[in-house]
Order: structure tokens, then sequence, then C-alpha cells
């Protein structure tokens, strides 16, 4: 509570005194100043040192003995927006980021890792494993509703795993998908004409038949993938191949997921802070660290946020790429 309550104290303090300041300074004190001139110059001023103190207070609230990233959502190498402001998912580079200045705050001797994810894409999945291996301290991953796919691969990386009794865990496989729309095209009287150099170049583009051979090497490539994600699930979960593979890409509750040895215990939050508390063998105080973005960036995040809020019914446009095939985890 206390690490709430101070940075609000701060912020306010200071932006207390930045509009008393700018209120003499531009409106108050100079009468040939415009009324309205002043008032913006007021508001501008407030603002810039509200975020002065926010910034500021950081700096003194009580110290942190663990450090909390989140992973919530799709992994992407970047977050994607569809409607401006609407939920995004996990910036792969953002979180890798954030874990990176976690390990380098001499006050952070653990990371958690909060993970409520379906998986996403692979490298920047992977990209957010190997930062929470490379984390000097003790690493636990908690999972609230989701833990799957690239999702579990990342948990992997963590010394334990901690799920609640309805968290859905596992989904250890991979999926390659492409849009076959040669019939349409047909209907439509369209023809594919593409020029390549290299017979694979073009395999799995969307607007024509999947010949048998291309057929076969893209399930070569999602096969590969596979092996990959089991030998990495296999060496960092202590686990034999077959075990691994037996799942078939399942998902399990978390009782089911802890007799297969996929995670290491159940429990809540309260669960987990506690045992943090025990292994550090002092108080546990947890700092949430977020993505770093300019204050231009924030401002223009916070209002697509509220321009979303009028729209929360409107759908995402979907994304694709242009080779219309895609692989994730």
């Amino acid at each position: 509570m206390e690490g709430t309550v101070v940075p609000l104290v701060v912020t306010g303090l200071v932006g207390a005194v930045g509009f008393v300041g700018a209120w003499y300074a531009f409106v108050r004190y100079p009468g040939s100043i415009l009324d309205l001139a002043g008032v913006l110059v007021v508001t501008a001023v407030t603002l810039v040192a509200l975020w002065v103190g926010h910034r500021l207070s950081g700096s003194l609230v009580t110290p942190y003995t663990v450090a909390e990233v989140a992973v919530e959502g799709p992994i992407a190498r970047e977050s994607k927006r569809g409607v401006p402001g609407s939920p995004v998912g996990a910036n792969a580079d953002d979180v890798v980021e954030q874990i990176e200045r976690a390990d380098a705050d001499p006050n952070a001797q653990a990371l958690l890792v909060k993970l409520n994810t379906p998986g996403g894409e692979i490298v920047p999945s992977e990209d957010i494993r190997l930062a929470a291996e490379s984390f000097d301290g003790p690493t636990v991953g908690y999972a609230t509703d989701v833990c799957a796919s690239g999702g579990y691969d990342i948990a992997t990386g963590c010394d334990e795993l901690w799920v609640r009794e309805g968290t859905l865990v596992g989904s250890i496989g991979v999926i390659g998908s492409r849009v076959n729309a040669s019939d349409l095209a047909d209907r439509l009287g369209l023809s594919y004409e593409q020029f390549t150099a290299g017979e694979f170049k073009d395999a799995g583009a969307p607007l024509k038949e999947l010949p048998p051979h291309e057929r076969r090497y893209l399930q070569g490539l999602v096969d590969d993938y596979y092996d990959q994600f089991v030998e990495s699930v296999t060496d960092r979960r202590g686990l034999d191949r077959e075990t691994v593979e037996d799942t078939e890409a399942r998902v399990f509750l978390g009782p089911d997921a802890l007799d297969r040895n996929l995670v290491d215990h159940l429990g809540t939050r309260d669960d987990v802070e506690a045992s943090l508390a025990d292994s550090l063998d002092e108080p546990v105080v947890v700092r949430e660290f977020e993505p770093v973005r300019p204050l231009r960036e924030r401002i223009r995040f916070g209002a697509e946020r509220a321009t979303y809020a009028f729209g929360a019914g409107l759908a995402s446009a979907l994304d694709g790429d242009a080779e219309g095939l895609r692989f994730r985890r």
C-alpha cells in the first residue's frame, strides 16, 4: 500500500506546485496576458509537472524486491492494433526490454512473470523465454487464465511455474495456416500469376491450389518447429520426449498439468508471493515494470483508448502476411 500512496502523493504535490507556479507566472501576475492564453499555458505546464512528478516518484518509493513483467494476449514482435485503442497483445521487444531493465536494477532480487496468453509468433516467444532465463536471480512464472503454446514456452524459461486450478496449460504444438482462396478466384474469373526465382518461393500462396510437393515442404517446416518446441520443453522441464509428445498439443486444467509435471505448483497470487518471501527470506514488495514510452506516445495511446471505449463493439480487421502463410505456437 505504501508503494502506491507515496507515488500518488509525490505526483500530486509536484503537479500542484506546477499549477500554482504557472498560474502566478502566466495568469495572475502579468495582467496584460489574455485569460484564455493563460489558462492554456497553465494547463500545459500542469500536465508536464504531473508527468515529471510521476517520474520522480519512482525513485522515492519504498525499495522493492521483486520485479514483475506481464505477458498478456497474443505474442508478436510488435503490438498490432485494429480499431484505434483496442486491446493489444504482448509486444515481445517491450517485454524483453522490461526484463533487461529489471535485471540491471539492484533492487530486483527476483523476477515474477505473469502469464495470460494463448501463444503467438515463435521467435518473439523464444526471445522472451531467453530473457527470463538470463535474469540474474530466481524467476517465477504465474499463469492466470491461459498459459498455452508460446506462453508455455516462456514459462519453461522460469525456475518454477505456478498456475490456478482453472488455468489452461499446455498446447505444446505448432500450427501453420493459409487461406485457400483459389475457388473464390475461379468464381470471380481471376487467375494467379507470380514471377519467382526458386521453386518454393511462393509456396502456400492463397490464390492457387497447394500441390503435394509444396504441402510436404510446408508440413516439414511445421514438423521442424514442433521438434524444436518438444526438445525445449524436455530439456527445461526435465521430462522425457514421449511424455511431452503424448500431450498431443492438448491443454490441461491446473491439476492435470501438475500430474503431468507440466507445472510445479497450484496456488493463488498470495501463495506465489508467500513462496517468494520464503526463498528471499524477506518481505516481498513487487514493482510492475511497464514499457518506457515518450510522453507524446502516452498521450496518443490514452486518446486511442478513450476513442475505443465509444466503439467497443467494432471488430478489428483481419491481419495476414503477404505470403498468406503463418506459423505460430
